[in-house]
């Protein structure tokens, strides 16, 4: 097992013990990631819903089953070229966005996770993500597509989150999308020139 396993198994196991917030009480199970641990490109969700909490997989809802389309339709693999996480680890009731305390409280847990696989490109996906690292005055709809430098210099954009886009059906130029798939071509060419 690599170092890089082994890390993250020791993370996992100290998150499923995790109660420092209410929402460790009232989970199910405790979502840590899905995807490649040595994936270049990293996406961070919002939380866990109602399905990841069954699982303890995120994005596997209808949600999750778009985005893996959005990702295939630009020739990448979610199991190969991804590893996804979630601003939380466990589902908040009613699937309400998680507070400012929560994800604080959880912060350290992700951080820990982006340390360990060492990304080349960290993927903001949906607001709740996108206002963890880049503020609360953010609209999302100004800063998709557009790159950041978060953390210890990591590349970073930001893309809707593929729940909007199930309220979203066109796929016409310009739709969110639309939009979407150009923003995921970016990021397939961004790390083939790193």
């Amino acid at each position: 097992m690599s170092d890089k396993k082994i890390k993250l198994e020791e993370l996992k196991k100290e998150c499923d013990k995790c109660c420092k917030c209410s929402l460790g009480n009232t989970r199910k199970n405790m979502v840590f990631a899905d995807g490649n641990i040595d994936a270049e490109i990293f996406l961070i969700g919002e939380a866990p819903g109602a399905d990841e909490d069954n699982t303890g997989i995120p994005f596997v809802g209808r949600a999750g089953k778009l985005l893996t389309k959005l990702i295939e339709d630009v020739d990448l693999s979610r199991k190969n070229d991804f590893y996804i996480a979630n601003t939380v680890k466990c589902r908040p009731p009613e699937n309400r966005i998680p507070t400012d305390e929560e994800k604080i409280l959880c912060e350290k847990y992700l951080l820990k996770q982006i340390e360990i696989v060492k990304p080349k490109v960290v993927v903001l996906c949906g607001a709740t993500s996108a206002k963890s690292f880049l503020g609360n005055k953010i609209k999302i709809s100004a800063i998709r597509g557009n790159w950041y430098k978060i953390l210890n210099d990591i590349d970073a954009t930001v893309i809707f989150h593929p729940s909007y886009l199930l309220r979203n059906h066109s796929e016409d130029k310009g739709s969110p999308r639309w939009l979407t798939k150009e923003d995921l071509k970016k990021i397939k060419d961004f790390i083939s020139k790193v």
